[in-house]
């Protein structure tokens, strides 16, 4: 039987900022365009949380069934490939989450649109089938992509619009660093799991770059992001405020572009996610300042 620790870890905290981040710049920038509705927030930060939560614990249990996880994987601790708890109470824990997240977000259909339940089934479609499923994207490549518009795009547009009603193009330009930074966590984990993701077949869009251009793809998506995010200077004068955060994106990127690997990787890992909380932080303030 896993431990409550052990559970905890298996939801893979650092990842989470991944479901923060962009719901705060959507609030700020709802709230920047006169239109912020707490409890509205505090539902589409639930849901988000709870979508994060399955996606992992989907992860954790597709991976494992299927062999691809091994229990000598550096990074969180694996509680199916490890055998610390029984397939089937991953998978309960996976489906509970996502039921939770569609609970909530029925909430915010109803008193939103209805076609945001067509965006929620997506969501859950796209959690489980990253490597769920007889052909999960995520062995193809594809999973940033993922990562970029739920994590990014739906999730910081969907925000601000069940608060507005709208959906602004000032939105869909803040949803890009969001997306970026998101991706960033992913291509640093997938970094680390190059070998042993080459070696089970899993062909992340790491193992099809290689260490070399993966390395690169970290780099220029974490510039991307600061340079994005300053393009809204000239709306929100206070958007420059994401550049106090560089020094936090100066250890992962030298972990990454010097060559680092293994469980370096997973404290670059963390210190990326740490990097994805300051740069969120800073920037839904600068939206809030206007």
């Amino acid at each position: 039987m896993a431990t409550v620790g052990e559970w905890v870890s298996g939801v893979r905290p650092r990842t989470l900022p991944n479901s923060i981040v962009p719901v705060a710049v959507g609030s700020a920038l709802a709230f920047a365009l006169d239109g912020f509705v707490w409890w509205k927030a505090l539902l589409a930060m639930a849901v988000a949380l709870a979508l994060q939560v399955g996606v992992n614990f989907a992860n954790d249990y597709s991976d494992g069934v299927k062999g691809t996880d091994t229990a000598e994987r550096t990074g969180p601790v694996r509680l199916t490939a490890t055998g610390l708890a029984p397939p089937r109470q991953v998978l309960a824990a996976a489906l509970g989450s996502f039921a939770l997240a569609g609970v909530v977000g029925l909430v915010l259909v109803v008193t939103s649109s209805w076609w945001l339940l067509l965006v929620g089934v997506a969501a859950i479609a796209a959690a489980w089938y990253y490597t769920g499923g007889r052909t999960p994207y995520g062995y193809r490549g594809l999973g940033e992509v993922s990562v970029f518009v739920f994590f990014g795009l739906v999730a910081v547009v969907g925000t601000v619009f069940v608060q507005l009603g709208t959906a602004p193009w000032q939105a869909w330009v803040a949803s890009v660093p969001v997306g970026l930074l998101s991706c960033s966590v992913l291509v640093i984990n997938n970094l680390r799991d190059i070998p042993t993701d080459r070696e089970t077949g899993k062909i992340t869009l790491a193992v099809r770059l290689g260490e070399a251009g993966t390395r690169r793809l970290f780099a220029a998506g974490l510039v991307l992001a600061y340079a994005v995010a300053l393009a809204l200077t000239p709306v929100f004068l206070w958007t420059p405020l994401v550049l106090l955060s560089v020094p936090l994106a100066v250890p992962p990127v030298r972990r990454v572009l010097g060559g680092q690997v293994g469980r370096d990787l997973v404290l670059g890992l963390g210190e990326t996610g740490k990097l994805q909380l300051a740069f969120g932080a800073l920037f839904s303030v600068g939206l809030l300042l206007g």
